[in-house]
């Protein structure tokens, strides 16, 4: 029997076999993978993982999730963090890990935030997020989806949308269709800021205000002449702008 889902947890337990299988092999775990799954609830995941690995981690906020995770599991076999994930440290896995879970929407953006600062040790991440996330986050530039989360994520990671699933796979069904979607750090070669705070301020600032173009968005640092000199005309608005573009954006020196 499942337990109640807690609305302030923005609970959604996945119980469809089928989508369930699919994830596992979406995973592909090995048996010697570090590997944390982030919020297990009852474990529907957590328990084909643990048929594959010789252990599991899984970092949990809900003490009565967690509690019934120590009954039904081994403490040999699965590591249970009780803690929130936007304030867990990831450092603690060791050098190497993979990371999956079936996220609660309301707080998927700033999780992948969290866990960019770890993207030296991540091997990967599988998570299943609302659709409309991972439109975000995997979409090109000068679309409609494409913004600051799709600029600050393909700044760090390459992402591929596996497969959509519907509401109907959950309980109690959520609102909206969810998605599962694979991150992959980029390697230690990849395009760098000269200073990444820099990077995300000009990020946020270019998508502040949409409508207005570079020229307006991105006052505070660079001038017009400036962006145009970058070969990047200052009229143009934040949404077509490469990750490249913006970290030209960034290092730039001349006001």
């Amino acid at each position: 029997m499942l337990p109640r889902a807690k609305k302030r947890f923005g609970q959604h337990f996945l119980t469809d076999r089928h989508y369930i299988a699919r994830i596992i092999s979406a995973i592909a775990p090995q048996p010697d993978d570090v590997l944390v799954e982030i919020g297990p609830g009852p474990g529907a995941i957590t328990a084909p993982l643990m048929g594959r690995l010789n252990h599991l981690h899984a970092v949990e906020v809900d003490r009565d999730l967690a509690s019934a995770l120590r009954v039904q599991f081994a403490e040999d076999k699965l590591t249970l963090h009780e803690a929130d994930v936007l304030a867990f440290d990831f450092s603690i896995l060791g050098p190497r890990f993979r990371a999956v879970g079936n996220l609660p929407y309301n707080i998927s953006t700033p999780f992948l935030f969290h866990l960019g600062t770890f993207a030296d040790q991540l091997i990967d991440g599988t998570f299943m997020l609302q659709k409309e996330v991972v439109d975000r986050m995997v979409a090109a530039p000068d679309s409609a989806a494409y913004g600051r989360l799709s600029v600050m994520l393909q700044y760090r990671f390459e992402m591929k949308r596996m497969f959509d699933v519907p509401p109907s796979a959950f309980t109690p069904p959520p609102k909206v269709d969810s998605a599962i979607v694979r991150l992959v750090p980029l390697p230690a070669t990849r395009l760098r800021a000269v200073n990444e705070e820099r990077f995300a301020n000009f990020v946020s600032a270019g998508f502040g205000q949409r409508r207005k173009t570079l020229g307006n968005t991105l006052k505070p640092y660079l001038s017009a002449n400036a962006i145009t000199a970058l070969g990047i005309d200052p009229k143009r608005r934040a949404e077509t702008l490469s990750v490249a573009e913006f970290v030209a954006l960034a290092d730039c020196t001349t006001t």
